[in-house]
């Protein structure tokens, strides 16, 4: 049993005796931790690390050797940008790489005179800003909305119904639209039954073709949204809604002061992303439908680097786009996620 610590008391002292002085209490001696002690640190030696996870690691080497292979390994193909690169120059493509002839900074300023690539930088950013206004708010309120249904299975109904043109190709969902609103189409008939003789075709309309492009969107990607938001949903406090509506909130104050502050970070993440991939619009939404809106109306900065790289041949040309736009959509990812970090948002990755 350990002794115990509080002092027992002495014998009686007579009244002519001085008062004894308290015993000295003795100090243990303090122990420091080195910096480097991950005891401190709150964390775990490397090996130890590894020691534990490594299950996990081993099935992530497949993900990480298809990254580098397809990813990282193809940026060094970025320097035939500065060579006027022929594929015959060699056998192989790093052969012909070495023994083409070098460039500079010629295949850039082929940009500045380039009519037909700042056409397709303003087809480009006109389709991303439509989308960014139209179709990012509509993943949020359609999973607000399937939120507010009480009954699970139509819930479920519901949700599986949005998501599953997510799983329809390009050509389809366009097939679908042609059936609707193309010359021949469902509502082309219902005019023509109702006495309107001016002809009706949507499909082929260069002035109607940035709406098209955005609906075909919302209809096939909304779904996909509201997974993740529903997601964000489900880890929302049902107390919270409890308290609101003791304090006498409604529904729409009950979404506006709990449920959306909780989809904030979801919002702000996917919105910096948006941001950053405005640059880059769907290729093969854009190629299937040029030849019937002209390339005026549809030419986008991917499938220009498209035709001038692998129907023309120009290469190095193609090559120095695909790097202009790469450098513009970091930019974009950095500037966005700043203001997400001003709004007090984590973003994409957060400032220590």
């Amino acid at each position: 049993m350990s002794q115990s610590t509080v002092p027992r008391p002495g014998p009686p002292r007579e009244s002519g005796d001085p008062p004894k002085a308290p015993a000295p209490q003795v100090r243990r001696p303090r122990t420091r931790l080195r910096r480097t002690d991950p005891r401190l640190r709150g964390g775990i030696r490397l090996r130890h690390k590894l020691r534990r996870d490594w299950p996990l690691i081993l099935m992530t080497l497949p993900a990480v050797a298809l990254l580098v292979v397809f990813a990282y390994v193809p940026i060094a193909g970025n320097v035939i940008a500065f060579q006027f690169y022929s594929p015959y120059a060699g056998d192989g493509f790093f052969d012909s790489m070495q023994n083409s002839a070098w460039t500079g900074l010629e295949n850039f300023q082929r940009l500045l005179d380039d009519h037909d690539f700042w056409n397709a930088v303003q087809n480009t950013l006109l389709f991303s800003s439509l989308q960014l206004i139209f179709y990012f708010p509509v993943p949020i309120a359609l999973a607000l909305l399937i939120n507010s249904i009480l009954h699970s299975k139509v819930r479920a109904w519901a949700q599986a119904v949005l998501y599953l043109p997510h799983f329809f190709s390009w050509v389809l969902v366009i097939t679908v639209f042609q059936q609707l609103f193309g010359g021949a189409g469902l509502v082309a008939q219902l005019l023509r039954d109702w006495g309107v003789t001016d002809s009706f075709d949507l499909m082929t309309d260069p002035g109607f073709f940035k709406w098209l492009i955005t609906a075909q969107v919302m209809w096939k990607d909304a779904g996909w949204g509201i997974i993740v938001f529903l997601a964000a949903l489900s880890t929302v406090n049902t107390e919270l809604y409890e308290s609101a509506a003791v304090d006498g909130a409604g529904r729409w104050r009950r979404m506006w002061h709990v449920t959306l502050p909780a989809l904030r970070p979801v919002i702000a993440l996917l919105l910096v992303l948006q941001v950053g991939n405005m640059l880059t619009v769907g290729g093969e939404q854009f190629l299937i439908q040029r030849t019937a809106v002209g390339p005026g109306a549809s030419e986008v900065l991917d499938t220009y680097v498209w035709h001038k790289g692998i129907e023309g041949g120009d290469f190095s040309y193609a090559a120095a786009i695909g790097i202009v736009k790469g450098f513009f959509s970091v930019c974009l990812v950095l500037a966005a996620n700043r203001v997400a970090h001003a709004m007090g948002e984590q973003g994409v990755y957060s400032r220590r």
